[in-house]
């Protein structure tokens, strides 16, 4: 019974390869952040909530990135499993294309609409900060970031299709360089160091945008300097031409993933607009918690990760039981994973806030914020494999209503309903709102169960 959820020496050899480098790029990326988040802090709370609202919107943009890839990602990593590198790039070429259309109409919608997109986050005689500066802060955030979309999409093709065909080695060393680039260039450009121009928040945006080119560079450079160890690039850029089913195939199983994405994203991003109808203070304490529990997470983000990868390998060799078993053995050691870091942050969330500029009521919300989140973790982390598990045998749909649909039918009419019709204090509406997902689990582990995402998707795919 006990082999039944726990691997033998070759299984977890087998994931530490796949989720370690994963981990640590996610990890010093995330870790970095909340460096960045607290410098941003150190300047004051109009200019944390700036920019933490410019994040939300921003965030849409990086997830629908990652929702394009995503649908291409699913037979790139089953072409590879089956050996057929010409399958690899048609899907590299259609990750270019919807990230590039991402690109320019993200930068379209900001440009016309960001401002107002961005006060739909304030709240008039606020006495929590001046929500004059707080707007200022963030739109001027947006502007400069939006320089780093193009290189932010092109890096995501690239990583995505490395991992996709087993290298995490180099996504996660250009990671590691450019976080330190982005650390470095905040610490010069926000607080204005060895004769640099104090430039405050907007400085944090700019060492954002030169961290994105940086990353870039490296994996670009790299990948089409070894060309005989990335077996998919000989060619890459000498046809756009995509085989026609293919694409039909990629579009069929790809847009509910994009879909998904972009609405799941625009979703939190109305949750996180419910909240911070109750003051700056809440916007600011979210926005802490956020950024630290993104820390917290990165093992079983990194296990999703590894289950779409492995998982998505043995389904389009077509071995179907063992992929069964390993996917078992993924979301048990996972959920141990979340456990663990569940624990830890439990203990650590009184003090991390602590190091926060900000005012006392900001630095207590964020501690209950962090507690809340530390005891939802292992529900979230079962929740993330069964989504990735659903997604790497072609589930789309199914993965689009398990994700997306129940965050609108299910976690925002109940933030809605409670900070606009209860006079409930911020943290119980937080926490009913994080346990609905407990029915969510429930869901993903009978689907799991029942094996409706056991498929291979390439096997009748024209390549040539």
């Amino acid at each position: 019974m006990v082999r039944k959820w726990i691997g033998d020496k070759a299984f977890y050899k087998m994931v530490i390869a796949v989720a370690i480098p994963i981990i640590v790029q996610n990890g010093i990326t995330n870790f970095v952040s909340l460096l960045d988040n607290i410098m941003v802090g150190q300047v004051g709370t109009e200019q944390l909530s700036g920019v933490a609202l410019a994040n939300q919107l921003i965030m849409i943009f990086n997830l629908c990135i990652f929702g394009g890839v995503s649908g291409a990602g699913i037979f790139c990593a089953q072409f590879f499993g089956s050996g057929d590198m010409e399958g690899v790039r048609h899907t590299f070429r259609f990750k270019v294309i919807v990230g590039v259309s991402a690109v320019v109409i993200a930068a379209a919608v900001f440009l016309l609409f960001g401002e107002n997109l961005l006060s739909l986050y304030l709240t008039e005689g606020d006495a929590s900060g001046d929500t004059a500066k707080t707007l200022e802060y963030g739109k001027g955030y947006l502007y400069i970031m939006l320089v780093g979309f193009l290189p932010f999409a092109f890096n995501q093709v690239y990583a995505s299709t490395l991992r996709e065909t087993g290298e995490t080695f180099l996504p996660m060393r250009a990671g590691v360089v450019a976080v330190f680039v982005n650390l470095t260039f905040n610490y010069l450009l926000i607080f204005g160091h060895f004769g640099f121009p104090e430039l405050g928040v907007y400085g944090a945006a700019y060492a954002t945008v030169l961290s994105r080119f940086v990353e870039l560079f490296i994996v670009v450079f790299v990948t089409h300097r070894h060309k005989e160890k990335y077996r998919f690039v000989p060619g890459l850029y000498k046809t756009f031409r995509i085989p026609k089913a293919l694409c039909r195939s990629i579009i069929i199983k790809g847009m509910p993933l994009l879909a998904n994405e972009c609405l799941w994203s625009v979703g939190l991003a109305v949750l996180a607009q419910s909240y911070a109808q109750r003051g700056l203070a809440v916007v600011a304490a979210y926005n802490i918690s956020n950024t630290v529990s993104h820390l917290f997470s990165i093992a079983f983000m990194a296990m999703g990760t590894a289950v779409s990868i492995i998982v998505g390998q043995l389904l389009g060799a077509g071995d179907m039981e063992k992929a069964r078993d390993v996917d078992r053995k993924l979301i048990f050691f996972s959920f141990l994973l979340s456990l663990g870091f569940a624990i830890l942050l439990l203990i650590v969330s009184p003090f991390i806030p602590m190091i926060y500029n900000t005012t006392d009521e900001v630095k207590d919300l964020a501690t209950r914020f962090l507690w809340i989140v530390a005891m939802c973790m292992p529900i979230q982390s079962i929740v993330h494999c069964c989504y990735f598990t659903l997604r790497s045998g072609g589930k789309t749909v199914i993965t689009f209503i398990f994700d997306c649909v129940y965050v609108w039918v299910v976690n925002i009419p109940i933030a809605f309903a409670l900070v606009h019709f209860t006079s409930l204090a911020i943290e119980p509406i937080y926490l009913a709102v994080c346990l609905s997902d407990l029915v969510k689990c429930a869901v993903g582990l009978v689907m799991i169960k029942k094996g409706v995402w056991m498929h291979n998707i390439v096997s009748a795919q024209e390549t040539d």
